[in-house]
């Protein structure tokens, strides 16, 4: 498995974020204020210190008036028809927004490169670790998931599902979700983020 935060420092996450927070001339007090997310953690993402699960990075585009894309796309970037070749995608794993716990996925863009687009690809690889509340994560929009291998728990709000592959969700992603493997070994999945404007 490649070094995911080589990978990570690829995409310079954090530069495009704190980019886009100076050309909105926006501090990152706005930025908090914007998103709901602490100064401190803003500033790590920025420093490229954390990297934040989608979730966050969401909420960060909502702030902005962006697509997440943004975040995973080149800047010269003006493909009408991008094709991701397997092990090619930019991948990278959640750090948890509250408190200090590992996110218990992590996630290969697969349209990294193109623009202007409404849905958001990924392949997740879930890891086996406990259910714990603080990786519930709610975020405007709706998720498609499609379970390739292993098995999910699934928690939706007060609901707890178990899914294996070939299983799927659709899910309004504001309601609390989140998930973690079961078993021992991880899980993969594809995922399909939509955000409504």
């Amino acid at each position: 498995m490649p070094d995911i935060r080589e990978e990570v420092k690829d995409l310079l996450i954090g530069l495009k974020i704190r980019r886009l927070r100076q050309e909105r001339r926006m501090t990152l007090q706005n930025l908090s204020e914007a998103t709901g997310l602490s100064k401190p953690l803003l500033s790590q993402v920025e420093n490229e210190q954390v990297i934040p699960p989608l979730a966050t990075l969401l909420r960060i585009a909502k702030a902005f008036k962006v697509g997440l894309h943004t975040f995973f796309q080149e800047e010269s970037s003006t493909e009408k028809c991008v094709l991701v070749r397997a092990g090619e995608g930019r991948q990278a794993q959640g750090t948890a927004v509250r408190g200090r716990r590992q996110s218990p996925y992590h996630y290969l863009s697969l349209a990294y490169g193109k623009k202007q687009r409404n849905l958001e690809p990924f392949l997740i690889n879930f890891q086996v670790q406990p259910w714990n509340d603080e990786l519930l994560v709610n975020h405007d929009g709706e998720e498609f998931l499609f379970i390739l291998e292993g098995q999910v728990e699934f928690h939706y709000g007060t609901q707890v599902m178990t899914v294996g592959p070939g299983d799927s969700l659709y899910y309004d992603s504001s309601e609390p979700h989140g998930y973690v493997a079961l078993g021992s070994e991880p899980a993969r999945a594809v995922a399909v983020l939509y955000s409504k404007d």
